[in-house]
Order: C-alpha cells, then sequence, then structure tokens
C-alpha cells in the first residue's frame, strides 16, 4: 500500500513486529486473513422503500433504523421488528441520549424526539433544512443535527428541547462524530475537509483539508488513539489525526462508501460499500493498519452500525430490480428494505 511504502525500513519493522505480536496473542500466524465475517441473519423490514443512516443502543442492544418517513426498531440480538416511530418526516440521523431514555431523529427540518422504550413521539425541535446526520455529545449535553442543504450544524438542548445555537459550517455537512471531551467532527463533503468545533461554545476550532477524499461521507473515531476514519466515494478510507488534522494512511476500500465505524473492542475499522462489500482493517497502532479483508455484504449496503458487545455489524439495503436500467445507483424492488445481521468469526 502507499502509506506502507511511505515509511523508513525501522518504522517498518516496529509495524511488522507490532503486527506479528497481536497475531501471536491471537494463535494465528503473521499473514493477515480475511475476517470471516458471516451473515447469520436477514430482517424484512417491508416499506417505506427508502432508508439511511442506523444506530445501536448498547445498553438494550436494540437497532434504530431510519427508514423512510418512520424509524424502524429491531432488537439486535434476536433480530426481530420490536417497533416504530412513525408519522415522520424523511428520516436520517437518530442520537441516542440513554440518560434521558430517548433518542433524536432527524427528519426534514426538524428533530424528532422518542422515548426508547415505548417508542413514542415526545418532542419535535426545529433545525434547518436538510437535517442528516445527528449525535449526542456528552461533554455538552448537546444533540447536533447537521443541516445538508443549508450547510449549518444545530446544537439542542435535550432536557429544555430547545435550539442551543447554530454553527455555520461553509459548505455541505455530511457525518458527525464527537470524541467525548468536547470536540465534534464532521464532513465537508463539497469542500474536501473535515471541521472540528467545540461544542460547548459551539465555534470552530479547526478545518482539515483531505483533497485526497472525493465526497467524505462516512465518519468514526477511536477516541483512544485520536484517529478519525473517513470513508470517500472513490474508494479510500483516510486515517486522520483528531487533534493535527494531518493524514496518517490511506486505505483501499470499496466503492461507494456511506458509513465507517469503529469496533474499540475488537480494533477493527468497518466500511460499508455500496458494491455489495464490507471492507476491514485492524488496528497494530495509530498510524498502521492491516487489511483483514473484504466480505460480500449486498449491492446496496452503504450505512451500518456496529454493536460493539457483541462485534455484530448491521446493515441495511433492499433487493436489486433485475429489469430497471442500469445507472450509477441501483433501483431496488419495492417492499424489500431489509437488515442484514453479520457475526465476527
Amino acid at each position: 500500500m502507499e502509506w506502507w511504502a511511505q515509511r523508513s525500513l525501522a518504522a517498518r519493522l516496529i509495524a511488522i513486529a507490532t503486527v506479528s505480536s497481536l497475531v501471536a496473542l491471537a494463535g494465528c500466524t503473521a499473514t493477515p486473513v480475511p475476517s470471516q465475517m458471516h451473515l447469520v441473519k436477514t430482517v424484512g423490514l417491508g416499506g417505506p422503500d427508502h432508508w439511511d443512516y442506523l444506530t445501536v443502543d448498547p445498553d438494550s442492544h436494540r437497532v434504530f433504523i431510519a427508514h423512510g418517513t418512520e424509524v424502524t426498531v429491531v432488537a439486535g440480538q434476536a433480530g426481530d421488528v420490536v417497533g416504530r416511530v412513525d408519522g415522520l418526516g424523511a428520516t436520517h440521523g437518530i442520537a441516542l441520549v440513554r440518560r434521558l431514555a430517548r433518542g433524536d431523529v432527524a427528519n426534514d427540518a426538524r428533530a424528532t424526539a422518542f422515548d426508547l422504550t415505548g417508542l413514542g413521539r415526545l418532542a419535535e425541535v426545529p433545525t434547518d433544512a436538510g437535517a442528516d446526520a445527528a449525535v449526542y455529545d456528552s461533554a455538552s449535553d448537546r444533540v447536533f443535527v447537521a443541516n445538508g442543504k443549508a450547510g449549518t450544524l444545530t446544537a439542542i438542548d435535550p432536557a429544555k428541547n430547545i435550539v442551543a445555537g447554530t454553527i455555520a459550517l461553509l459548505g455541505k455537512p455530511e457525518f458527525a462524530v464527537v470524541d467525548g471531551a468536547g470536540k465534534l467532527f464532521v464532513n465537508i463533503e463539497d469542500k474536501r475537509e473535515i471541521a472540528r468545533i467545540d461544542t460547548v461554545t459551539l465555534t470552530i476550532d479547526a478545518r482539515w483539508p483531505i483533497p485526497d477524499c472525493e465526497d467524505p461521507h462516512g465518519l468514526s473515531i477511536d477516541v483512544d488513539s485520536r484517529r478519525l476514519f473517513a470513508s470517500c466515494v472513490n474508494a479510500l478510507m483516510l486515517v486522520v489525526d483528531a487533534d493535527t488534522g494531518s493524514v496518517v494512511a490511506h486505505l483501499p476500500i470499496g466503492r461507494g462508501s456511506d458509513a465507517t465505524a469503529f469496533d474499540p473492542v475488537r480494533k477493527r475499522i468497518y466500511s460499508s460499500n455500496g458494491d455489495g462489500t464490507l471492507s476491514i482493517y485492524g488496528i497494530a497502532d495509530a498510524d498502521y493498519y492491516v487489511d483483514q479483508g473484504t466480505v460480500a455484504t449486498a449491492p446496496g449496503a452503504r450505512t451500518m452500525a456496529v454493536d460493539s458487545a457483541t462485534g455484530r455489524v448491521f446493515l441495511v439495503t433492499a433487493d436489486i430490480d433485475p429489469a430497471a436500467p442500469s445507472g450509477p445507483r441501483p433501483h431496488f424492488l419495492p417492499g424489500t428494505v431489509k437488515l442484514l445481521l453479520m457475526d465476527p468469526p
């Protein structure tokens, strides 16, 4: 890989020794091998025929799926549909505020709060046009909604159900993550950059260019190593230092990624790709990553979430319409939206 070739001989030897040690502890050979992720269940979700992000509650193991005009809720261990939050606009990001036992789903130009247990709607807070990604930040106790059409970030006080502030991003935001220490990171899709926001003062304190990343979409974070994982539609995942903004690795992935996820227990990074693949990397250290294989999923499975307690990966897609004309995006058969449950070996 390009990033490997750029390292000095000493650095390579250190990385090899690190990887060998990790593999030896696992009782395996030093050669990277496919992860052997396997499909354990497919859960039919039916209509509506659109979907976007999904989020796992680590306490209940429930999966909350932005599914057209509803949030569909699946028991992540049993794989059964257990409820729905309906009557919404076009749903996108879902943030969980577990201390208040509520979720907030971005839909149209608002965030709708709902009860995590009974799934009843609680409140609505206006955002800006194109409410998309949503994330809860414990450091500021705020929910943040990225508004793609307006190019803004709305901060919400979930206890009072009011807007705490709006941040102009000077570009189109895609996905956002937080580090739990007062920083939020968001992909600016049309600028090929990552913006860092102070979640308390609601100010942008850094803008980092990532010129090699075409249309940055997915974003996740390893809080311990301070590394961001940004996926790009041009079949790359960039590893970015969350303190300096420097790009420390270029990792090949499948095409059409819309999400990345980091499993802190197994030290794995995933990219879900629209071409029907799941790209997987292991961590040797903060700047060295080991290709652990590419697993077939299903075409269109671009968004995902990981339950780090079990290692299970959840992806959403639908059945391809074989009679539809070919194009940049597949055409799906109505009523076939489904959740894929994949487990590690």
